[in-house]
Formats: structure tokens, sequence, C-alpha cells
């Protein structure tokens, strides 16, 4: 159920799911620079750490 709730916030804003994940680290800061890149990357890449961990 928690995951879930991280992917609906993904959804919003991408980086707040990957930060309620694995906290401040090297995906969360990837993720910041995949979003402001694009809405598309960050989210594909937050989708994708909270499925796999």
């Amino acid at each position: 159920m928690a995951d879930v709730l991280r992917i609906l916030l993904s959804l919003i804003i991408p980086p707040v799911g990957v930060f309620f994940q694995v906290g401040i680290g090297l995906h969360f800061w990837l993720n910041i620079l995949l979003t402001l890149l694009g809405y598309f990357p960050g989210l594909i890449h937050a989708i994708y750490i909270i499925v796999t961990r």
C-alpha cells in the first residue's frame, strides 16, 4: 500500500516519491536532474526506483 502512495506522489512530483523510498542520495539527485531535463524521464526513473526497491 505504501508503494501505491509513493507512485501517486511521483505522478505529481517525481523526486518526492524517490525521496520517500531511498532518502537523499544518488538516486534522489539523479531524479531531480532527470525531472529538470524532462518530466517523463524523471517519472520513469521514480517509478523504476519505487518498484525495484
